[in-house]
């Protein structure tokens, strides 16, 4: 039998409780040394070409030392990397990226 190589975890649960609480290992996080750890267990895909790419492009842009926002977004057009529409960033464009990638 042959082993899968999985790079994220399929049995990811979204956060479901409107507050957290605040008593350890009650609600629906996991109790600690309970359950298995996985690698890249946080997930729920593995990541796109064009996610592998834009993570690169912004290790560029922090290793030159951005950090605001508009730093970034001029940062990412100056190495050259497009929107997803291959446009040029605005810090407007980055922001709504970055929320969306989160999801």
């Amino acid at each position: 039998m042959s082993e899968v190589t999985v790079n994220f975890n399929p049995f990811l649960k979204p956060w479901l409780a409107p507050q957290p609480n605040n008593v350890a290992g009650k609600g629906v996080i996991e109790r600690p040394g309970q359950v298995e750890n996985f690698p890249w267990q946080a997930r729920k895909a593995e990541p796109t070409q064009y996610e592998n790419d834009f993570g690169d492009a912004l290790e560029k842009v922090f290793a030159d030392g951005a950090l605001q926002l508009h730093e970034v977004s001029d940062g990412l057009n100056r190495v050259g990397f497009r929107t997803p529409h291959g446009g040029l960033w605005t810090p407007e464009t980055l922001a709504a990226e970055l929320h969306a990638l989160a999801e």
